[in-house]
């Protein structure tokens, strides 16, 4: 099976899997974070083919839809590429990638260390910052029934991974806990030049929200 094959069966299988996802990691979250990451790469010298799969199967098996299964991603896009028989050099890339991908707290190490895989990284954090970053947070926010905003409540910036994990904050804390984070965690470029437009729209949009809270709007 050729390189293009393995990528639109992919595709299709993704979607698929997750045509009626909600919470902000639908197939419409996979389909922007492969759109960036081609773009990114395009720029970079990396092997196009594991930055598209991974890209693809960054979340097939999300830790926060798994009981905080960090390895359930991992096997799943391993179970996923042995079924199209990709070799086993490139699974493994694979794995790495879906196994570090996410954000695991403020003040907790980034451990990816292909090019591809901070391709992917870059990426997926972009589609968690600005207008689209914004609607996941109140999408995922309401799936998990927090509250919207609680100004007696401060945000974490959390030490570890496990106090991320357990984290129940209201929404708003979530852009100083991860999204107004995300900026300054980037590997590359083109993603930094992307992510400083989308960083300055979740500035004015926070200004706004408080004005409108306290009535002064």
């Amino acid at each position: 099976m050729s390189n293009e094959q393995v990528i639109q069966k992919t595709k299709e299988y993704v979607a698929q899997k997750f045509k009626s996802g909600g919470a902000g990691h639908d197939w419409w979250h996979m389909y922007r974070v492969w759109k960036l990451a081609r773009r990114i790469a395009a720029t970079e010298d990396v092997d196009m083919f594991i930055v598209e799969l991974a890209a693809l199967l960054h979340d097939i098996a999300d830790w926060k839809f798994n009981d905080g299964d960090v390895e359930a991603g991992p096997k799943a896009a391993r179970a996923w590429l042995e079924s199209l028989t990709v070799s086993e050099d490139v699974i493994v890339k694979i794995e790495d990638i879906v196994r570090n991908v996410s954000f695991k707290g403020a003040h907790v190490e980034q451990n990816m260390k292909s090019r591809e895989g901070k391709v992917v990284s870059d990426a997926d954090k972009l589609d968690a910052v600005g207008a689209i970053g914004i609607a996941r947070t109140f999408t995922y926010g309401g799936a998990r029934d927090r509250p919207m905003y609680d100004p007696d409540v401060k945000p974490t910036q959390h030490q570890s991974f496990e106090d991320y994990k357990t984290g129940n904050s209201h929404t708003i804390n979530h852009f100083y806990e991860k999204l107004l984070l995300l900026k300054d965690k980037l590997h590359t470029k083109t993603a930094r030049d992307i992510a400083n437009h989308r960083h300055k729209f979740m500035e004015q949009y926070l200004d706004e929200f408080y004005k409108e809270w306290e009535g002064e709007l």
